[in-house]
């Protein structure tokens, strides 16, 4: 994995959709709250055509078990995704940094309901026909599951063509992600972005 500190890049709207545009992103120290920006090597991407879906997750949609709905809670599903025991790297600023992307359209969130109360979900950024997911939670059992599978649902209905999950995990893995070549992931960004789509 390659993480490189790149001093020249700005921690504003503009700044970081330019980061996201050469492959770059943002992560917050969890402790000293610095700001590095990251480029892995490999990347990780689910393939918009290779979404798996297991039985048991396929029934879990089928009985309709969460309400999902979009860009209802973007600021509650960045404090969900943040608030984990081992620490996070989604400090205030970024809540702030990336509430302000979301009011220009250009960040997006995933929510999933139960009893009204928000139990999963997921958001990323969305530039051209790229998704680029940040982060997942999940509160009650395959919420953030089913939040990711309406997610490339909707990437699909909309003809994207790139979904960046930055890092390969089991779980991820296992919905279909895999890793690419970084110069592999720049020749699908590039060409992706150069297409005009609209999330909502």
């Amino acid at each position: 994995m390659r993480q490189n500190r790149v001093i020249h890049i700005s921690f504003t709207p503009e700044g970081i959709e330019l980061a996201y545009r050469y492959g770059i992103f943002p992560m917050a120290n969890s402790v000293t709250g610095d700001i590095y920006w990251c480029r892995p090597e490999p990347r990780a991407i689910i393939p918009l055509d290779g979404f798996h879906i297991s039985r048991s997750l396929a029934k879990v949609i089928r009985q309709n078990r969460f309400e999902i709905t979009f860009d209802t809670d973007f600021e509650g599903v960045m404090r969900c995704c943040a608030d984990r025991k081992e620490g996070t790297w989604i400090s205030e600023d970024f809540i702030q940094v990336y509430g302000e992307m979301h009011q220009l359209g250009k960040a997006h969130s995933v929510e999933a309901w139960k009893d009204g109360k928000l139990v999963g979900g997921t958001y990323g950024v969305s530039l051209g026909a790229v998704f680029m997911a940040e982060s997942m939670f999940h509160y009650e059992t395959n919420a953030s599951k089913v939040a990711l599978a309406a997610l490339v649902s909707r990437l699909n209905e909309r003809s994207y063509e790139l979904l960046d999950v930055q890092y390969l995990t089991s779980h991820l893995k296992s919905l279909g992600a895999l890793e690419i070549p970084h110069q592999s992931y720049m020749l699908l960004l590039h060409a992706a972005l150069k297409k005009d789509r609209q999330f909502n």
